[in-house]
């Protein structure tokens, strides 16, 4: 009774004298094709966490396109179906085409087989930086086509595929008051702070993160009301163009070295590592 009792502690269980671990969390929730029927509600955190009633993102609309629609990764919370409608408008006022959407997240949220680790409570979202063509792409093309890097093999600035309108753009989503950040590589934040005029204050939601050179990765806070949401802790103060911006620059952050006393890799997340209503969104 008592090696019953630990095995179910530790998630495994004794099953013909066979030890079974816990599957994995993204087995489970990457294997759900439609949202769960309830109220939308987003549980845990952007990287340990699910979605309850997931709304989808229409595959095109007046003003964007879901991109990679084989990965069925179009279903957001409605705030953040709301957001990208928002935004989508604001571009065409200011003369971008649209926008082409990457990933939100699963049907149910949670953590997926490949790519992300956060995109998981349904408040993330991929936006690229390729410009719209402004004709409606077939579903085959929304496959082969990419994204495109506005930023320089160094790593140190932006290529000759930036343009203001990028800069619009993203200053439209960065003043939205749903958004508490987005992800940006060093370069483009860094281009962005030598150009901005006027009020500044946005671009403290605008924040450097290693990649996202061929897309920039919204962040939504937690709706109001969502008691079950966890948010992440707010941007320090300030416009994010001083010294901290430097070290992105530097070999430390370009050539980042393995730590000889990182500890070994955990291995992928199981339900007990989620937020126990996310269990009731998944059969194991």
């Amino acid at each position: 009774m008592l090696r019953w009792i630990l095995l179910t502690v530790f998630g495994v269980f004794a099953l013909g004298g066979t030890a079974v671990a816990e599957p994995a969390a993204k087995t489970l929730f990457g294997r759900a094709g439609v949202p769960s029927e309830h109220d939308p509600a987003p549980y845990g955190s952007y990287a340990r966490g699910c979605i309850a009633g997931a709304m989808a993102l229409r595959e095109t609309g007046p003003a964007w396109q879901a991109m990679r629609l084989s990965r069925n990764r179009n279903w957001g919370h409605p705030a953040a179906i709301a957001f990208i409608e928002r935004l989508g408008v604001e571009a065409q006022e200011i003369g971008w085409p649209g926008l082409y959407i990457g990933d939100i997240s699963q049907p149910r949220g949670g953590p997926m087989r490949s790519g992300h680790r956060s995109h998981q409570i349904g408040l993330d979202v991929d936006i690229w930086m390729r410009k719209p063509s402004g004709k409606t792409l077939t579903r085959a093309a929304r496959e082969q086509i990419g994204s495109v890097s506005v930023v320089s093999p160094n790593r140190k600035s932006v290529n000759s595929s930036w343009t203001p309108g990028h800069q619009a753009v993203l200053q439209a989503a960065a003043s939205d008051p749903a958004v508490a950040r987005i992800f940006v590589n060093a370069a483009i934040k860094e281009r962005m702070c030598r150009d901005a005029r006027g009020d500044r204050a946005w671009l403290r939601k605008i924040r450097p993160w290693w990649g996202h050179d061929a897309h920039f990765h919204v962040r939504l806070s937690c709706p109001a009301g969502a008691q079950g949401c966890e948010n992440q802790a707010p941007p320090p103060p300030g416009d994010g163009c001083d010294e901290t911006l430097a070290w992105w620059f530097s070999d430390e952050a370009l050539n980042p070295k393995p730590s000889p006393t990182k500890k070994k890799k955990k291995g992928p997340l199981t339900m007990a590592d989620l937020p126990a209503a996310c269990r009731a969104l998944v059969s194991q």
